[in-house]
């Protein structure tokens, strides 16, 4: 029986998920005895702090083991109520909060809750891998505005006007973003709001992921706008910021009927996030941020570190990002060039490639995210790490001729 002849047509049109897969062929070098260095992984390369993994250990040890509520346990969704009064100034009491396996499947439940076949979807570029193919499964029509280095990736209020059509249902983007790192100010924002508070019909998915991974004053959220707020999907979660990866715990805030939409549709897939989890997450919201702007300052400093080594690689441009912790080079200089082997790179797929197989760094290829002309370098690693990184990627990139 072939493949094609009893799988679905929604998974035969996914396309697997290229930062994952550039992980994997990163793990089969080093499994072949190479000293691979991974940049690909979107991952904070700290522990989870003590507090955290401590009330986890608790929750074990008093048989908090059992089934979770559907949208989550009252008490986390009334402390992430409180974090987004007390940090964002935003009011969402707990029946408008969702918690999630992970900010992805909050995503996820978002899209597959309001978009019908047909239904457009705007995405600015570059974007995060799974956007489009989020937008895929739900039936939907992904609609890109592209920006690039010269913009900071970040679009305008005349670029959003221009791509919206009759059929635009949502608006998806991250800030800080994944890949590049770009934070849109508060007046970005308002200029957008503006926009959108002429299509009364289109709703806002903001991707927060990133907020306390922010180098440029405080987290600037679009759903603060009042004239736009109930349209507004936030979506955040504990992995970035807590360095909980692992856990899988995300959330979305946003107005009752949607909120009641995703807990429905999660009622009927993966029910209630893991109850130990959620544990973990009610102490790292209620225990502060001490650990978080740690972690944050080192970010700091190596965002300048790898900014200083990417700027001494000849034909390699590059851009400070405000948040996140990516670089987003732009590397096209290097396309139609050959490799010691007589091969033409073509595309930022090949230099990737390129640049896994010589110099045994994993980062991702721009196309990607939406952008053929760049690759995506993360910094979540130790000043050695990232130094060794670069002298190889360097080395690696002025063999091409």
């Amino acid at each position: 029986m072939s493949q094609s002849s009893f799988l679905s047509k929604r998974i035969e049109k996914l396309s697997e998920s290229a930062t994952l897969k550039m992980t994997q062929l990163a793990r089969d070098l080093a499994a072949k005895g190479h000293q691979v260095i991974s940049l690909s992984v979107g991952e904070p390369d700290f522990n989870t702090p003590d507090n955290v993994k401590n009330a986890a250990k608790k929750a074990l040890d008093d048989n908090f083991t059992r089934y979770s509520p559907v949208p989550g346990y009252l008490d986390l969704r009334e402390v992430i109520s409180e974090k987004l009064k007390n940090e964002n100034n935003l009011d969402y009491g707990p029946s408008q909060i969702v918690v999630s396996t992970g900010a992805k499947q909050s995503l996820s439940n978002t899209l597959l809750t309001l978009i019908d076949e047909g239904d457009e979807v705007i995405i600015p570029t570059p974007y995060w891998v799974s956007y489009s193919e989020m937008v895929k499964l739900a039936e939907g029509k992904s609609v890109f505005i592209e920006t690039d280095i010269h913009s900071d990736f970040k679009i305008t209020a005349e670029q959003l006007e221009e791509a919206i059509t009759p059929k635009t249902k949502a608006f998806m983007f991250s800030s800080p973003c994944n890949p590049t790192g770009s934070v849109y100010s508060r007046e970005e924002l308002k200029k957008l709001v503006e926009v959108f508070e002429k299509h009364p019909d289109i709703f806002i998915i903001s991707d927060e992921i990133y907020e306390h991974i922010n180098f440029v004053n405080k987290h600037e959220s679009i759903a603060q706008f009042t004239s736009i707020k109930d349209r507004v999907i936030l979506v955040n979660g504990f992995s970035k910021a807590f360095a909980m990866t692992g856990w899988r715990l995300g959330y979305i805030a946003a107005n009752k009927e949607i909120a009641a939409a995703n807990n429905k549709l999660q009622s009927q897939t993966t029910s209630g996030t893991c109850s130990i989890a959620q544990k973990a997450g009610l102490t790292a919201y209620k225990d502060g941020l001490e650990k978080v702007l740690e972690m944050k300052q080192t970010f700091e400093r190596r965002r300048q570190l790898v900014y200083s080594l990417l700027s001494e690689i000849p034909g390699v441009k590059t851009n400070m990002p405000q948040g996140a912790f990516y670089f987003f080079p732009e590397i096209s200089s290097f396309f139609r060039k050959k490799t010691p082997d007589g091969k033409t790179i073509e595309n930022s797929l090949d230099l990737a490639l390129y640049i896994l197989n010589e110099a045994y760094v994993s980062t991702v290829a721009g196309s990607a995210f939406g952008n053929n002309n760049y690759i995506r370098v993360s910094y979540a690693a130790s000043d050695e790490t990232l130094k060794e990184a670069l002298r190889r990627i360097k080395e690696a990139l002025g063999k091409l001729s």
